[in-house]
């Protein structure tokens, strides 16, 4: 009736013999996967795959949505709905014990294979109704991630969601009294089914805004509905918190307490799993909804405590980066005991909140440390100035807390006046930012982070809230604030007016003092990547493809490119991803939308004498490519293979001339350059055009 595998105990006494759902043959390949592999290793084979399934079932990033939780080795644990274990192995690591409820033999083993170290884990497999009453009735936590929508199911009663409810809060301990029940679940107004998203379980177009005219047995619920069924359940104490993008894979979470602000939510073309449609830019209807208070209506997803409060109110994670960078930031209510000197803010008698920033692999723990050093460094240099370094301590678990500084951000402001379309207070506000900055120039000391959402205003006080980026040497405020607005411009389509006017007006850095800037971020969001594929890049793998109804472009309404050409170089030693770049991060990338599948792609780029070869891959998916030009240093570059001397080769298949046809998700062609008239600095320049296909057509040209 039990199975071990390694330190993991499988129970199958309520097991009914056959999994009764499943995703399909791509679970055996998980199961392989987990079998064979440690996870460190997912990230890479997540990237490799390019699978919708392996991607959410297998990468580390679900972890995020119960990471901020404060669960201590004393607590007990029930996980209901483990899955493939997403976030069984978090819980393991903070708990003291964790018992997992999961239907699916196979999912379970899969669970059990990747967790096979934890010595605190029981995987029960079977119906939750067999097992519930085996249960035992003091758990500090119970967590439904994604499983409350399917309580229908399995609940027969005709009100199963209460059932469902008042069924687990009695397995808490003092009979729901203490502990608390965790929901995570979408919310079936979220702001991306209104955009253009197919509801996440029935997969039609805007069935949850219609109340689910086709009843599947699978409802999720706006906050209003959640709170109704809590209060169906006599819960006085009850809590809502927002994930973002959504509670899969969460970078951010918001509370009442701490709403987002205009201009934080930009990163919302989130279609892994099935197509969908771009009918608006939601980052400006979020802008819009957040102005008038109703965030909590429209939010993508919820986390439910049923419960007393959680003490975290924020959490931004920034994990999708190399291990030694890794971090994560809560804002959150002050632990008994903890230091206070050096953050208590002067107008309070009393801290009531603290910015805390925590290292999430042993190798980020220096970096986090070494932001202390960093912050009495700039301080000392900005004595006496206009701008002020947002306070902080080293606490003995190597956490830094920081002062929680009221204020608006210069992001929101600049945003303000340009909605207004006041472009002298624009450029008068650029103006104070860069002499607030310049102060005490000639100090080997510069935060190269000064981007205009790391500064908070409040009255005339200027605080920069984050100095992860700093360097011990000067660099020009002129090169700072250039940065600065080069993020900015980034962040929305309508931002690029006024960024060239400020970098023409006010900075006036020649061509070659703009490229070191380019170089110089390029190197620095490589630096932060190390040889991790960001999920935006993994979106693009997958390939699901986004229509465009009215002619909204991916790169306006989520400020990137959205076909993601990259670019690879060989100095010698080969390819590899190391020596890679995506097009977006050069000057000089230049890209216009023709039409829904369709794109015009001009871009020149430099190159040193020691290139051997440059790869081009035109897109992530199955396409048509047209090469229009390529010029090296302003000269033809063959298109044909030459024999011995092979100067072009590609893995499609050539149409006729410049014409290349791809059957695969890894279109690339390439330049070889022995023969050609190499100088100091080489230019490249090419023109192509690029035509989504589906696979099917690809092949047939191709063949």
């Amino acid at each position: 009736m039990t199975e071990k595998i390694g330190n993991i105990t499988l129970d199958y006494e309520f097991y009914p013999g056959e999994d009764l759902y499943s995703d399909g043959d791509v679970e055996e390949e998980m199961l392989e996967i987990a079998q064979n592999y440690p996870e460190k290793e997912f990230p890479r084979i997540i990237e490799e795959r390019g699978s919708w399934p392996i991607l959410y079932h297998l990468s580390p990033l679900r972890e995020n949505i119960i990471e901020w939780v404060p669960i201590t080795k004393d607590m007990k644990v029930l996980e209901v709905g483990s899955g493939c274990g997403a976030i069984t192995g978090a819980l393991a690591r903070k708990a003291g014990s964790v018992t997992c409820i999961e239907l699916s033999k196979r999912r379970s083993l899969i669970n059990a294979y990747r967790h096979k170290d934890c010595d605190n884990v029981t995987i029960q497999v079977g119906n939750f109704q067999d097992i519930e009453k085996t249960l035992d009735n003091d758990y500090d936590f119970i967590f439904l991630i994604g499983v409350f929508e399917y309580a229908k199911g399995y609940i027969g009663t005709d009100r199963p969601y209460e059932r469902f409810m008042e069924i687990l809060r009695k397995h808490l301990k003092e009979n729901g009294k203490e502990g608390r029940l965790i929901i995570a679940i979408e919310n079936k107004f979220g702001l991306k089914y209104w955009a253009g998203c197919k509801e996440d379980h029935q997969g039609i177009y805007f069935s949850g805004l219609e109340d689910y005219p086709q009843d599947t047995g699978v409802r999720t619920f706006t906050r209003e509905g959640l709170k109704k069924i809590c209060e169906a359940n006599h819960c006085k104490e009850y809590s809502f918190y927002y994930p973002y993008p959504d509670y899969k894979f969460m970078t951010s979470i918001y509370s009442d307490d701490y709403l987002p602000h205009v201009g934080e939510l930009c990163t919302n073309i989130r279609n892994f799993d099935r197509s969908r449609m771009l009918l608006f830019d939601e980052k400006n209807v979020f802008d819009t909804i957040i102005r008038e208070g109703l965030f909590p209506l429209y939010s993508n997803s919820y986390f439910l405590v049923v419960g007393k409060e959680l003490p975290v109110k924020y959490s931004k994670y920034s994990n999708d980066r190399a291990p030694e960078y890794a971090i994560c930031t809560d804002i959150r209510r002050p632990e008994s005991g903890m230091e206070r000197a050096g953050i208590l803010n002067s107008t309070k008698k009393e801290v009531e909140l603290v910015v805390e920033k925590r290292h999430m692999t042993e190798q980020a723990g220096v970096h986090v440390q070494e932001m202390k050093e960093v912050y009495e460094k700039l301080t000392q240099r900005y004595a006496g100035g206009k701008l002020l370094m947002n306070r902080c301590i080293l606490n003995p678990k190597g956490t830094l807390s920081f002062e929680y500084v009221e204020g608006r951000s210069l992001e929101e402001m600049f945003d303000e006046l340009l909605d207004k379309q006041d472009l002298d207070g624009f450029e008068a506000l650029f103006q104070e930012y860069v002499e607030r900055i310049r102060y005490n120039a000639g100090v080997a000391i510069t935060d190269y982070d000064l981007i205009f959402s790391n500064i908070l205003v409040h009255g005339t006080t200027w605080t920069a809230i984050d100095y992860e980026w700093t360097f011990a040497e000067e660099i020009p405020a002129e090169k700072v604030a250039y940065r600065a607005l080069y993020c900015y411009g980034q962040g929305a389509a309508k931002r690029q007016q006024v960024v060239e006017r400020m970098m023409n007006h006010v900075l006036k850095l020649s061509e070659d003092e703009k490229q070191w800037v380019i170089e110089q971020e390029k190197e620095i969001q490589k630096k932060i990547a190390g040889d991790r594929m960001s999920i935006g890049l993994i979106r693009n793998l997958i390939g699901n493809p986004i229509y465009n109804p009215l002619g909204l472009s991916v790169e306006d309404a989520e400020g990137t490119d959205s076909n993601l050409v990259q670019i690879y170089t060989d100095n010698g030693t080969g390819f590899s991803e190391a020596n890679s770049f995506m097009l977006a991060q050069q000057k000089g990338a230049q890209k216009k939308e023709a039409g829904a599948g369709k794109e015009n792609i001009h871009f020149t780029l430099h190159f040193a004498a020691d290139t051997k070869a440059v790869r081009i891959d035109p897109d992530h998916e199955p396409c048509v490519v047209t090469i229009e030009k390529a010029l090296w240093n302003g000269k033809k570059l063959s298109l044909h293979g030459l024999g011995k001397l092979r100067s072009f080769a590609t893995n499609g298949k050539s149409i006729q001339n410049g014409v290349i046809a791809f059957s695969e998700e890894d279109p690339n062609f390439t330049f070889f350059l022995k023969n050609v008239p190499m100088k100091e600095d080489n230019v490249l320049e090419i023109s192509m055009n690029v035509v989504k296909l589906p696979k099917s057509v690809a092949k047939r040209l191709a063949q």
